[in-house]
């Protein structure tokens, strides 16, 4: 059975199992199945990319306090994060992926790295 190559439709040669001629057609189709399919998901994997940053430069020493201006004037968008933690003491976290935030009294956030 000739197989062709899932980027261009080359002929194959060489192991069975093998689904591109090159090294090149290989990257080519794993670029374009994993780039984002539209401009929602772009911007809001920009917006969550963003925040990560400014939380990771903010927090280097796993734990720290800001306040809500300093995060602000970052372009730190607090409507973007990927997950929420409650405690069992009742307060409420919200992370980007390992970094995460909490609001505390006046306009304050405690910054947390969770590690794996």
């Amino acid at each position: 059975m000739v197989k062709s190559c899932l980027e261009c439709g080359e002929k194959i040669i060489g192991r069975e199992d093998k689904k591109f001629c090159s090294d090149g057609c290989r990257n080519a189709y794993n670029n374009k199945m994993n780039k984002d399919s539209n401009n929602i998901m772009r911007n809001i994997n920009n917006k969550l990319r963003k925040n990560y940053r400014i939380l990771a430069e903010l927090n280097t020493d796993g734990k720290s306090k800001i306040t809500r201006t300093k995060l602000l004037s970052k372009g730190f968008d607090f409507e973007f994060f990927t997950n929420i933690l409650k405690t069992k003491t009742g307060n409420t976290y919200y992370f980007l992926y390992d970094q995460g935030y909490m609001l505390l009294e006046n306009d304050m956030y405690i910054l947390v790295r969770k590690d794996n």
